[in-house]
């Protein structure tokens, strides 16, 4: 087998993640194609495959029933209204089409939030790894009815590869309207394919945030994003040509699409801080603790040269030097603390706190590089 996609025929747990302008079309599920896409899941599992498939398309289905304009995406009332009617018809759609293979299916609907607060997320990581145990296939998706915009993914890319995190997947494959990245636009002479990306820094700047059929929220940007979270987590993820029937056999088969190879793969609580995509604060930090970092050391407040945000003992944080973010981790300070003790050694800080200061600002067991 190709060794470049192996892990996506081997891992023991795969997600997949389908976009609206696949699933609908005029207002309506494209059945005959997600019965293909379904068929393609169950062959999965009979290889030994868990699956957990993230959906999107309740915006788009609600939005024709409660006849909303802009596919509902007219304002945020018509987007949650249509996602409210929308998804008891998604759901409906994939129960019906796993039930004709003898498989359970169960919905999961979660917000920014569930999988961002530590607590919330192990949660969530319990259920699917339960519901999986059980032989049921998990469908996500972004809770739209009750999501604003500061407490949303906004994407289903994005949370394809945080629930891959949660759910311990090998592997995530996003299936879209499009076959892969390119070098440049696919309508312009001489773009071509690219197969394979190693570093993702190499290519972030081939995509914008545009979605291809207007129906969705994401764009190339945004898969570029959910790659980035899926292999700092040690997950490859493919973009994949959806537009066919049976695309997942298809890929397996000619491994046509874009596959962004997986990094070392750092401990499960790293690997959840560097996908995050909400932190609470910054703190900014000189050359010589950003070269400490580098080399796996803690964070020390003598290094730290401003702060920035009001944030609590143990919220997350970004740590950047030069102006770039170069690391996230969780504070053992709260904000008028770390701001206090800014730049001073060690010696000094219990006369500046009041208290005996603590081993680090950040640290290295709650730091991760990103």
């Amino acid at each position: 087998m190709d060794a470049r996609l192996a892990p996506f025929a081997t891992t023991p747990r795969l997600v997949v993640k389908i976009g609206s302008s696949l699933l609908v079309e005029g207002g309506a599920i494209r059945q005959t194609w997600l019965a293909s896409v379904v068929a393609d899941i169950a062959a999965c599992r009979a290889d030994g495959q868990q699956v957990v498939v993230v959906s999107s398309g309740a915006i788009a289905l609600g939005a024709r029933r409660l006849k909303l304009g802009k596919g509902g995406r007219g304002s945020l009332d018509d987007a949650q209204a249509a996602a409210a009617v929308g998804q008891i018809a998604l759901a409906r759609a994939w129960a019906e089409l796993f039930a004709g293979h003898g498989i359970e299916a169960a919905q999961i609907l979660l917000t920014l939030g569930d999988l961002e607060d530590r607590r919330r997320y192990l949660n969530v990581a319990a259920t699917l790894d339960r519901l999986l145990a059980l032989g049921a296939v998990p469908i996500l998706n972004e809770n739209d009815s009750v999501a604003t915009q500061e407490i949303r993914f906004g994407d289903n890319d994005r949370l394809a590869a945080r629930s891959g995190q949660a759910a311990g997947a090998g592997a995530v494959i996003l299936l879209s309207d499009i076959d892969g990245l390119y070098t440049a636009n696919p309508c312009e002479p001489g773009a071509t394919l690219i197969p394979t990306v190693a570093r993702i820094d190499d290519v972030a700047h081939m995509a914008d945030g545009r979605s291809a059929s207007g129906l969705g929220t994401g764009g190339m940007a945004a898969k570029i994003a959910a790659a980035r979270i899926a292999v700092q987590a040690g997950m490859p993820l493919a973009i994949v040509d959806g537009r066919r029937d049976h695309p997942l056999t298809a890929f397996a088969k000619t491994g046509h699409g874009t596959v962004f190879t997986a990094e070392s793969c750092t401990s499960a609580r790293k690997a959840w801080l560097a996908g995050r995509l909400t932190v609470a604060g910054r703190l900014t930090i000189d050359a010589g603790a950003a070269a400490a970092l580098a080399t796996g050391k803690s964070l020390l407040a003598a290094g730290v040269v401003s702060v920035d945000g009001d944030f609590a003992r143990g919220d997350a944080v970004e740590i950047a030097h030069a102006g770039s973010v170069i690391a996230r981790g969780l504070t053992a300070y709260d904000a008028p603390d770390a701001r206090a003790i800014a730049g001073a050694r060690s010696d000094a800080q219990a006369a500046i706190l009041g208290y005996a200061p603590r081993a680090a600002m950040v640290h290295r067991d709650q730091l991760v590089m990103v």
